[in-house]
């Protein structure tokens, strides 16, 4: 963190910050942050990923860890989903997310169908993953389930 204040410190041009590191504790993110960080990923994160993010953080943007960023968001909405919960939401598709995402915000099948350009069994198919992977009996559950992890508001 001291490293990161003395890159900061008396700069004529902006200059950014991203602490890469292994170390995934809210301490240290709310450090680096204040320090001046404009970013906290974690080392685990993909390389296209990373690529991504470093350039995202010269444009002006603040990047976080996904992992960072739903815990802060959580804690801050005083909800916390469990840890199996969230490891299974790390095994969804972006497609499961998007269908997610869609059932949490009240969208019948047919809508699914016709927003995501999908057949009604491919919808029927990633609604029964969605059930089956976040260990839910029905669409209500699901319904909270996207709410508990932050994928509808």
């Amino acid at each position: 963190m001291e490293a990161t204040r003395q890159l900061l410190a008396d700069r004529p041009a902006p200059t950014r910050v991203v602490v890469l590191t292994t170390f995934d504790e809210d301490e240290l993110v709310t450090a680096a942050l204040r320090a001046g960080a404009s970013g906290f990923l974690l080392k685990d994160l993909p390389r296209h990923r990373l690529v991504e993010s470093v350039l995202a953080v010269h444009a002006g943007e603040l990047q976080l860890s996904t992992s960072v960023t739903r815990r802060l968001v959580d804690r801050q909405l005083g909800r916390q989903p469990s840890p199996a919960r969230l490891a299974a939401f790390g095994r969804l598709t972006a497609r499961e997310v998007e269908v997610l995402a869609l059932v949490a915000r009240g969208a019948t099948n047919g809508e699914i169908c016709a927003e995501l350009h999908l057949s009604e069994s491919t919808v029927k198919t990633h609604v029964g993953r969605l059930l089956e992977k976040l260990a839910v009996r029905d669409r209500v559950q699901l319904v909270i389930a996207g709410y508990d992890l932050g994928v509808v508001d």
